[in-house]
């Protein structure tokens, strides 16, 4: 089966958790161990998140800035860039540690997206380490940074256009049937544009669910899983929350999703779905081999109405 799975960036290091490369390696000693014991049996691209990653680079911009104004601030495709390499390499060794058999490739993707996309003017998605409401309001107070809340803590957000193609398509594909295991899209894909024929990087995130479940399509995935903290909810966090263990795109329609969190992972499976390639599904990075068996995690499927466990 070829599967495509969407590995979040906060499964790669923690909410709240300090952005060291030593906290980083940990959740991905975990985060390989899953996705080994399933790579042999399957074909697996994994494209995973940089929302924490891209957001610790550009603090660290900024505060060089002030110690050297001219070096002005790398722009975000170049910063994704470096996320693609920095966490493709930790997945790729840890991967290899598990199971020295395994073919592992990391490959830098290009994402192109429009400049006319209506993102830029809601800017949506989290990245960087988070702050407290009375730090976040500090900071837009003498910057042009925006945050807004997630969940009990804020975090800069930025835009977040759809995207339109994958440069490196055919290269991803070329990995894959000669038996590796793909790092590819990393963070969504380093954001590009064409203008007057060439290929110019821009200021944004993608979101890498969807670039995720536009991979799964083009390369005609059988399965696509977006692994994050766990499966669909109804009324997540209140009284009354239950968890989703088959869910449609119908079923699902009636509900309201955060924009910011499980919004865009609810649209994107969805999307996948009624393309009619396959299922997908959402749950939790350490039970992927149980979402494979539908003994974990929320299936998404063709059809009507939402089973719950």
């Amino acid at each position: 089966m070829r599967i495509v799975l969407a590995l979040g960036g906060n499964a790669l290091l923690a909410r709240g958790q300090a952005l060291t490369a030593e906290n980083q390696r940990e959740n991905i000693q975990k985060a390989a161990a899953s996705i080994a014991a399933i790579a042999n049996d399957h074909e697996v691209v994994i494209v995973h998140g940089n929302g924490p990653q891209v957001g610790l680079l550009m603090e660290q911009n900024s505060a060089y800035q002030e110690y050297s104004p001219e070096t002005t601030p790398y722009p975000m495709d170049v910063l994704g860039s470096q996320t693609c390499g920095m966490v493709g390499y930790m997945l790729q060794q840890e991967l290899r540690n598990i199971d020295a058999n395994l073919s592992v490739a990391t490959l830098v993707t290009q994402t192109e997206v429009s400049k006319d996309d209506p993102a830029f003017a809601n800017p949506t998605k989290f990245v960087g380490p988070v702050y407290t409401e009375e730090s976040a309001k500090e900071i837009m107070a003498v910057s042009d940074k925006e945050f807004k809340a997630d969940g009990q803590y804020f975090r800069r957000v930025v835009p977040s256009p759809m995207p339109k193609a994958i440069i490196e398509q055919q290269q991803i594909e070329t990995l894959l049937t000669s038996g590796n295991v793909v790092i590819a899209c990393g963070g969504g894909g380093v954001p590009v544009c064409r203008e007057q024929g060439r290929m110019e990087g821009v200021e944004c995130v993608i979101d890498k669910d969807l670039t995720a479940e536009l991979l799964a399509e083009t390369i005609n995935a059988d399965l696509f899983v977006i692994l994050t903290d766990g499966s669909i909810y109804r009324n997540y966090g209140k009284e009354d929350q239950a968890e989703m263990k088959v869910a449609t795109p119908e079923g699902l329609s009636h509900f309201n999703f955060p924009a910011g969190s499980m919004g865009p992972k609810v649209d994107a499976v969805c999307q996948f779905v009624n393309s009619g390639r396959g299922n997908a599904a959402i749950g939790s990075l350490f039970d992927l081999d149980r979402i494979l068996t539908n003994e974990a995690g929320t299936l998404v499927k063709a059809g009507e109405g939402i089973e719950y466990y």
